[in-house]
């Protein structure tokens, strides 16, 4: 390899930056190749070992202080399930179904605030304790975990055979998505009085932080991180003024955190999220090592699962668990891919269910450690996100901490904004939503499942307290939920709408521009009726008045829209929508003579869209 390697000679990186700048022939470099990502940092076009010489972690030993690479040997997630409790031993035929097909962590989701030991005894009929990670969710968590702590107690299994987690939660669950305070001191009191009941069983932590609210809510990656650090914080610091030590506080605390598409950021931020957990714990000086590891639960994103071409969340999914399982965290849930619209079915339950066991088993993600380890581009992203998280955090806890901040509005004014921006750059296409806001399937209609209500559960009403909140609270919602809302009135208004392309001119421009409007107009799911090239603006313009179309779009170059977009008009007048594509320099000229509406790649499609559709009545 030495000798293969000296017959290269080195190039410098004055070298590499001359030719950039020779390829760029006068371009902004800083613009061009220059990525300036939504957490706040520059990610630039390329990195070399110079890069690296000032971050710290590079050369770390997975199991190593701070956990970079891993708080183990090994990279074996556990594959999660959630499985809804309405009837305690219906939900038990499920588990050990799924248990039998590769699930090897169950999440309970309890619905009935009644829950009792018989019920406990029926979900968990057949289930061998040890050999599966239990977690439970939902209603009445509290007292399930009473319940559990009795049960166990009650078996001759070892403290290392029983692994279990409870979603208590009362700063994100009932602080942040409810805004309001209920006697947060006295919930601490009883998450300290379950933690020394369950004293014997190290393996069951008792305080589960919600991290993927703030994804949920449209958060950044470095806020998804510093609020989820800070929450955690929190509650460390609570129940060590409980009287609980900081080795079996931070022992008790498990994250839940969410796998957005960003592929390689994600990657990132959980390598960062172990530095950061293992710092701050370590801050309390605990007396062992374990203290500091990070336990995290990685669920794919629900913020870009879209209920229009469903199936490709399917892909989202698997590069989202892909990215998971190279940062090595303790387990994986992928949602289904029919989540945002109705229960799951068995089929997509069983499909999420499989991605995971495809990168295990043919894959083979779970056999290497830390994989990203040494890649001058994800460990540079490491730490850049571990740095802008890091000054998250301490604007945080400068305000107080998370609760205290959440009152003084700090945290929902930094997700509203992030929210924004992220919803800008979906409703003009700077980010792309595959089958919603970009490629939609233009003959699909909406399933049966699919109503105004799911479409929109969860709408941003974040400054609303009209249900009695103290505070003002978060809002979880998805990307495309506009652009859903405006195609399902298109679905379901009663009227068959049509854009008929009328291409004329410049073969080049006219096909490209026709492609370009039938993907503009597709994602309202107005059926666009394309067409090859007219001999005329006369013969286009009778076509489509024959077809019925309600919106016509001028396909053509630039130079004949001056000639050729006033004929239209005039042919169309009160029979039709005249669009023209592009953004032409005649565009002044035009609008003089009353032709007013243009789309382009500049357009917003979100907002010209939904003008169009009031425009035909909808």
């Amino acid at each position: 390899m030495a000798k293969l390697f000296a017959e290269f000679p080195e190039v410098s990186t004055p070298q590499w930056e001359e030719v950039i700048n020779t390829d760029l022939k006068g371009a902004d470099y800083e613009k061009k190749l220059v990525w300036k990502s939504a957490e706040g940092f520059s990610v630039r076009p390329y990195y070399r070992t110079e890069d690296l010489a000032s971050i710290d972690t590079v050369g770390a030993t997975p199991g190593q202080f701070p956990f970079v690479r891993g708080t183990k040997k090994d990279n074996n997630w556990l594959v999660r399930q959630s499985i809804t409790v309405s009837c305690p031993s219906e939900a038990n035929k499920l588990a050990l179904n799924v248990l039998s097909r590769g699930a090897e962590s169950l999440n309970f989701v309890i619905s009935n605030k009644e829950f009792t030991a018989a019920d406990l005894d029926a979900l968990l009929e057949g289930i061998v304790v040890s050999a599966v990670e239990l977690n439970f969710s939902g209603c009445g968590v509290f007292t399930v975990a009473e319940l559990f702590i009795a049960k166990m107690e009650a078996t001759e299994l070892t403290s290392k055979e029983v692994a279990a987690s409870f979603d208590i939660d009362p700063i994100i669950k009932m602080l942040s998505l409810r805004g309001k305070v209920c006697k947060e001191n006295f919930k601490i009191e009883k998450i300290a009085n379950l933690i020394n009941k369950a004293a014997k069983f190290g393996r069951i932590r008792f305080v589960t932080v919600n991290g993927q609210v703030f994804n949920d809510c449209g958060a950044t990656i470095v806020q998804e991180l510093a609020l989820a650090m800070s929450v955690a914080h929190d509650y460390i610091v609570e129940l060590m003024n409980a009287g609980v030590s900081i080795d079996k506080a931070a022992h008790n605390v498990k994250f839940n955190m969410s796998i957005s598409s960003s592929y390689f950021m994600e990657i990132a931020k959980f390598r960062a999220a172990r530095v950061l957990w293992a710092n701050i714990v370590d801050g309390y000086n605990p007396t062992k090592n374990c203290a500091s590891k990070l336990k995290v639960n990685a669920i794919t994103s629900k913020f870009n699962m879209s209920v229009y071409d469903p199936y490709v969340n399917m892909l989202r999914g698997t590069t989202e668990a892909m990215s998971a399982a190279i940062a090595g965290v303790s387990s994986i849930e992928v949602n289904p891919f029919d989540a945002p619209f109705r229960e799951p079915s068995e089929f997509s339950s069983r499909i999420a269910r499989n991605t995971q066991l495809l990168l295990k088993d043919e894959s083979h993600f779970d056999q290497v450690v830390d994989a990203a380890g040494g890649s001058y581009y994800v460990e540079t992203l490491t730490q850049s996100i571990t740095d802008a998280a890091w000054s998250l955090f301490k604007e945080i806890e400068e305000a107080g901490g998370y609760v205290e901040a959440f009152k003084k509005g700090v945290v929902q004014s930094k997700i509203a904004e992030s929210a924004a921006k992220k919803e800008s750059n979906i409703a003009t296409r700077r980010e792309i939503l595959l089958g919603t806001n970009q490629y939609p399937n233009f003959t699909e209609v909406a399933e049966k499942d699919v109503t105004e209500a799911n479409v929109t559960a969860g709408i941003k009403a974040c400054s609303c307290k009209s249900d009695g909140s103290q505070y003002t609270k978060l809002v979880p919602f998805r990307a495309g939920m506009s652009f859903e809302q405006m195609r399902l009135k298109v679905d379901r208004g009663g009227k068959d709408l049509k854009v008929f392309m009328l291409t004329v001119g410049n073969i080049t421009f006219c096909r490209a521009r026709a492609q370009f409007a039938s993907n503009f107009f597709g994602c309202a799911g107005i059926q666009p009726i394309d067409n090859i090239c007219f001999g005329s603006v006369a013969e286009g313009a009778d076509a489509a008045i024959k077809a019925g179309a309600d919106v016509v779009v001028l396909c053509s170059s630039d130079d004949e829209y001056v000639a050729f977009a006033p004929e239209a008009a005039a042919a169309l007048k009160g029979k039709a929508i005249l669009v023209v594509a592009g953004d032409p320099a005649c565009k002044p000229e035009l609008q003089a003579a009353g032709i007013n509406n243009f789309i382009s790649v500049r357009s917003n499609v979100l907002e010209t869209l939904q003008s169009y559709i009031k425009e035909l009545g909808l």
